[in-house]
């Protein structure tokens, strides 16, 4: 076998990312030397990024099951029951440090590289969404790192045509050195027309579709499972290049030939490129596998087996198809002017298991049994610190004396304003939300897609607290579960399974393994108790950067992609208080407290972080979420929006906003009109909603949950005409005996106070 040299030195041996330990094993499982190309494959396959080495064991405890689920965790996407033989696949993936290198197409291939994992299963893809985090504003590079990221969203999502319809960004000084762009695709498809990556049938064709091989994105798997150094540019050459035209002409070819039945199985080709596919598909289907590298379509000169299977070139597909359809199949690629060839064959287990071949100018390249490869890779139980020693590492600064507000409209106003709370419209105008003419709503607690030609819509939404995370990674992960139901059900769905993006720092921290394994404990918790099954994920790990504050690592951020089923649309749910006509009474539904620890208040008031989040009773979650479907079901509600980040008075701001309607607020029976635990505390399981018949309201829900009545929602359009700039959003009455009167009237917000607060950051930070 040709031994494809240089010679394996231990700093090649070190270059490709492997301990001491692991090099060993490659030996031993080869029982000799690996040549350059072998070497290559094993480091690919044995990254974190492929292998989740240091995951699999945690992750396997995780709730994946329920009735609805077809699919769960270990094909390309997750796959659940929506009715009428129709199924939702789904799932999120990070491309982080990529899109830190080189924004734009980090963040475009991010989205490409999500939308195959959908489409390879057979679903037409219907909706994008995405969860951004990034540094200071103020830091030098972050206003590049944000607009090049936006920009590489858009403009792969709005050239591909699907519609970006949710997600959250987010600003923190632990992302300066390592931002997070997470990416989630949901499609739709037909349950008897789902495509899975098991490779059967011996001597059956194995075909490569899609763009030619070049030499973009070469150990794109190795560099994403590592930490930042000093030579970020130098790994420039790592990200890939995305061509968001050809990606559209190869959903379209896929998707016809879906629709014969010449295909056997059928992967992406994603990290590691050609490499993790043939092994993902030969894995599944307990098979071997023989390539020539000949015949793989390439776009350079000259490369290499080595390049060839590193590569991650993008708007690349493997599919094993039926003996005697490669003519068939040929011409449809031909039609969409994409390439098409027969490189390989499936092959028989040997008695060692199925084994990878590869062959290049006539000779065997690489010899490899698959096993090592993927089952038997190395799986880590790295240590971890318990709660309690977590806790004492973290150093999390009590509460302490908050004082009073002098004048909480002016509180609100400036958290309106802050990089935490300001409107993300430049954002999410630079993303297409209409295209395919399905899309029901954007910028509310979820997006919401009509499933085409029915009654029934996908709502989807994106969620994690990393803060919370921080202060106690068990309530932190709990959190971010419940947050995505929360949303669900605020639009009127009812939630049905979520996907993950587990972005962390180095896993061989103790201390940052611990955030990973009880920030788990809790999201499993939380999907048991609410019936929200997990089925489908990603791991990104060592999301740390030395160039910046020295080994610092980001946020612990588990971010939640979910999504439920809303049977009837027109049912469907927004939060914006509307001007009826008629008098609505302005409710809170849930639990409330005093909790200010972890606040969106406390940050951007006093510049703190401090203190235990707010804990989450499941229990009560389960039943609020509840018992808002029945009211909207019921149409005893104009407008929901439920409490997080800011607490009631932003909830109330974000209300007013998004329906150009005010309300007249009342201070809590009890309470002072300047604590602002009593606006600004972001407890959880609660809602605010607008009713039209508020003794209804109470008669369903007051023997449940707890009801709060806040005020009224203060009408105050004319005929044809739009609130002004000086018209009410927001009073505050501060007296409960008032029943509102101006002379009692101690806080107000104008609609021009409002919007101006909340339009000021992204224009003043852009034109800067």
């Amino acid at each position: 076998m040709s031994q494809n040299t240089p010679e394996i030195t231990p700093e090649v041996v070190e270059q490709h990312g492997f301990s001491p330990e692991e090099y060993e094993q490659v030996l031993k499982s080869l029982g000799r030397t690996p040549n350059m190309v072998e070497l290559g494959i094993f480091s690919v396959m044995w990254s974190e990024h492929c292998s989740y080495k240091s995951s699999r064991f945690h992750l396997k405890k995780l709730p994946t099951e329920a009735p609805w689920v077809i699919c769960g965790p270990g094909e390309n996407a997750g796959v659940i029951d929506i009715g009428d033989n129709q199924a939702c696949i789904f799932k999120m993936e990070s491309h982080n440090h990529p899109s830190y290198i080189e924004p734009y197409q980090g963040a475009a291939t991010g989205v490409g590289g999500i939308l195959r994992d959908v489409f390879t299963m057979g679903a037409r893809p219907v909706a994008n969404a995405n969860a951004l985090r990034f540094g200071r504003p103020e830091h030098p590079k972050m206003q590049h790192l944000v607009k090049g990221v936006v920009s590489g969203i858009g403009g792969y999502g709005n050239c591909v045509g699907v519609p970006t319809v949710a997600g959250e960004t987010n600003f923190h000084p632990a992302y300066d050195g390592n931002i997070l762009v997470n990416a989630m695709t949901v499609g739709v498809a037909d349950q008897d027309k789902i495509f899975y990556s098991a490779a059967t049938g011996v001597g059956n064709p194995i075909v490569y579709v899609g763009s030619k091989t070049g030499r973009d994105g070469i150990h794109g798997a190795t560099m994403a499972s590592a930490d930042f150094g000093e030579d970020t540019e130098a790994k420039r050459p790592t990200v890939q290049v995305g061509d968001p035209f050809t990606e559209k002409l190869l959903i379209e070819a896929c998707l016809e030939l879906m629709s014969t039945d010449a295909i056997v199985a059928i992967q992406d080709m994603g990290a590691a490129g050609l490499t993790s596919s043939s092994v993902e598909m030969a894995t599944n289907g307990k098979c071997g596998i023989r390539l020539d590298m000949d015949m793989v379509p390439c776009r350079e000169e000259g490369m290499t087996p080595y390049e060839m299977m590193l590569s991650e070139s993008q708007e690349r597909m493997l599919m094993v198809l039926k003996p005697g359809k490669e003519a068939m199949a040929a011409e449809i690629f031909k039609k969409w002017e994409l390439d098409f060839a027969v490189i390989g064959e499936v092959t028989d287990t040997h008695e060692d298991g199925g084994h990878m071949v590869l062959t290049f100018g006539g000779e065997v390249v690489c010899d490899i049994p698959l096993g090592p490869l993927a089952a038997d890779a190395p799986e880590y139980e790295r240590p971890y610190l318990s709660k309690e020693e977590y806790k004492t590492w973290a150093k999390v600064k009590p509460l302490g004396d908050i004082p009073e507000s002098t004048d909480i409209g002016a509180d609100l106003l400036k958290m309106m304003a802050s990089p935490a709370l300001a409107s993300r419209r430049w954002i999410s105008e630079q993303y297409d939300s209409q295209v395919m003419g399905d899309t029901l709503q954007t910028g509310g607690d979820a997006g919401v897609v009509r499933v085409h030609g029915t009654k029934k819509a996908l709502a989807i939404s994106t969620d994690c607290t990393p803060r919370y995370v921080y202060a106690d990674p068990y309530e932190g992960g709990k959190q971010a579960v419940a947050e995505a139901y929360r949303n669900l059900c605020a639009v009127g769905a009812r939630p049905l399974a979520i996907t993950n993006c587990l972005n962390f720092g180095n896993p061989q921290r103790p201390e940052i393994m611990a955030q990973f394994v009880h920030a788990l404990e809790g999201m499993g918790d939380a999907c048991r108790a609410l019936d929200f099954p997990i089925v489908s994920g990603n791991v990104s790990l060592y999301n740390e950067s030395k160039a910046t504050g020295g080994g610092s690592a980001i946020l612990p951020t588990p971010a939640i992609g979910g999504v439920g089923i809303i049977d009837d649309y027109t049912k469907m749910m927004t939060m914006g208080f509307k001007d009826l006509k008629k008098s609505q009474s302005v409710f809170l539904l849930g639990k409330t407290g005093n909790h200010l620890g972890q606040s969106t208040y406390l940050r951007e008031i006093h510049d703190v972080e401090a203190a235990a989040p707010p804990r989450v009773d499941l229990e009560a979650e389960l039943l609020a979420g509840k018992v808002i479907r029945e009211l909207i079901e019921t149409a005893l509600v104009t407008s929901v929006h439920d409490v997080s980040d800011g607490g009631i008075a932003v909830t109330l701001a974000e209300m007013a906003l998004a329906g150009e309607t005010g309300a007249l607020i009342q201070v809590p029976a009890g309470g002072e009109l300047q604590q602002p635990e009593l606006w600004f505390s972001e407890e959880q399981g609660c809602y605010v909603v607008a009713t039209h018949d508020p003794d209804a309201l109470k008669a369903m829900v007051s023997d449940r949950i707890p009801v709060q009545k806040l005020g009224a929602v203060n009408s105050v359009f004319k005929e044809g005409r739009k609130n002004t700039d000086t018209d009410m959003a927001l009073h505050f009455d501060g007296d409960t005996t008032s029943n509102f009167s101006l002379e009692h009237l101690q806080s107000h917000i104008t609609f021009g106070q409002l919007r101006e607060a909340h339009a000021s950051f992204f224009r003043d930070w852009m034109e800067a």
